[in-house]
């Protein structure tokens, strides 16, 4: 699992990663109701966030917000406890890649999907000419991203963000996001009580955060106004399309391309890290799944999200622009995907190790720590699954006669213990 980039997607964010800035001055965490003691400690908290409101009003303006504007997007917020709540209780596990696909490209979502693409395919077709970014891609980003504009998020995005910039966990990210957001309001593109997204700060059809939208959202229309949260998606598809197209997105090139690798491949050869042509992939025995040399698209990888037991594919250039809206392997196939399915493609034709679950973070230090002390060297303990924990598995399984595709799996660290 990587770490998000463009979009906040906090659900794949793992502790490691927060910022380590102060403690709030008080700290509001899950409680059985107790009448006058829960109401006591929500005023302390209140108090101690209009202090902080009051340093950062001051901090806003040294960075250009003028005060009629932050005064008039501060009326009326509020330490949000819910908000607090939803940051520290994301749950521990994440979904493995097969259940999130089951989800990403369900058959309700491929089919709404579908109908999203006849709906707009004027608009949609227009954003494919100006910008190089297919259609079915732009439209599978919105389908995951909020449904079709179905989920686009209600929550106050002034008191969210102040609330988490406040609350301190990862409070210089989200400072910066609020000052963007500020920023945004200024320029007068979205009056404040409209700006609604996420707990989180992610906003509109495309769930851009405020820098993201600062650098790359889009008037396409040119009405003066670049609207992503409005019921038209006309801003935001077309936000998303020039934010692919300024990563280098390659019109006609897939993302990726399901394969079936041939017996006695040689595990060593996956990974980001070595890149050969289709035809070198095929001199190899790689095939896609109907036996035939992947079509020339450049120079590409082999994934295997799940080990050697899971699907495979060949991943080319357009599978790291998508990373750069989200840098889960999971959620950039997850728009592949879908995008293919939406373009008229049938389902993945490999299986997955159902019968596996996902490492707790702590297993995942464990294992690197075991591993570690067992002499295949992680390069350090941190819970992320990177390339040097991978050849660490990957050396660790061949030493024990495993498959030694470099999968972080439950029974690599049940036999490491």
């Amino acid at each position: 699992m990587r770490i998000p980039a463009m979009l906040l997607a906090l659900v794949f964010a793992s502790s490691a990663y927060a910022d380590q800035v102060r403690a709030p001055e008080l700290s509001i965490r899950p409680m059985a109701r107790s009448g006058g003691a829960e109401m006591t400690t929500l005023v302390s908290a209140n108090r101690g966030f209009d202090r902080w409101i009051a340093g950062f009003r001051s901090r806003a303006l040294a960075q250009g917000i003028r005060p009629q504007v932050f005064d008039a997007a501060f009326r009326g917020v509020r330490y949000d406890v819910d908000v607090v709540q939803k940051d520290r209780n994301q749950s521990e596990f994440t979904k493995q890649i097969w259940e999130y696909l089951d989800s990403a490209a369900s058959e309700t979502r491929v089919r709404n999907g579908r109908d999203a693409l006849r709906k707009h395919r004027s608009l949609l077709s227009e954003i494919e000419a100006r910008y190089g970014v297919e259609a079915e891609v732009v439209t599978a980003v919105w389908g995951l991203e909020s449904a079709y504009g179905a989920y686009r998020g209600s929550t106050p995005l002034i008191g969210a963000l102040a609330t988490l910039a406040y609350d301190g966990r990862r409070g210089r990210f989200f400072e910066q996001q609020l000052v963007a957001a500020l920023r945004i309001i200024q320029s007068g593109d979205i009056h404040p009580t409209r700006m609604t997204g996420s707990w989180a700060g992610a906003m509109g059809h495309t769930q851009f955060i405020p820098t993201s939208y600062l650098a790359y959202a889009q008037d396409f229309r040119g009405d003066g106004k670049r609207d992503i949260w409005s019921d038209d998606p006309t801003d935001a598809l077309a936000s998303t399309a020039a934010y692919l197209a300024r990563f280098g997105w390659t019109k006609g090139q897939p993302w990726g391309v399901e394969v079936q690798l041939p017996r006695g491949f040689d595990y060593s050869q996956t990974g980001d890290r070595i890149k050969k042509s289709p035809a070198e992939w095929a001199r190899l025995g790689i095939r896609d799944m109907r036996g035939r040399t992947v079509p020339n698209h450049g120079r590409a990888s082999i994934l295997l999200p799940a080990g050697a037991k899971g699907a495979a594919f060949m991943i080319f250039d357009n599978f790291h622009v998508i990373e750069r809206y989200n840098t889960a392997d999971a959620y950039v196939i997850g728009v592949g995907h879908l995008s293919d399915r939406i373009r008229g493609d049938g389902p993945l034709r490999t299986d997955w190790p159902r019968g596996d679950r996902n490492l707790r973070f702590a297993e995942k230090r464990e294992m690197q720590e075991r591993l570690t002390r067992a002499g295949f060297d992680t390069k350090g303990v941190d819970g992320i699954i990177g390339p040097n924990t991978i050849a660490a598995v990957r050396a660790f399984q061949r030493s024990r006669g495993m498959v030694p595709d470099g999968y972080a799996s439950y029974e690599v660290l049940r036999r490491l213990r």
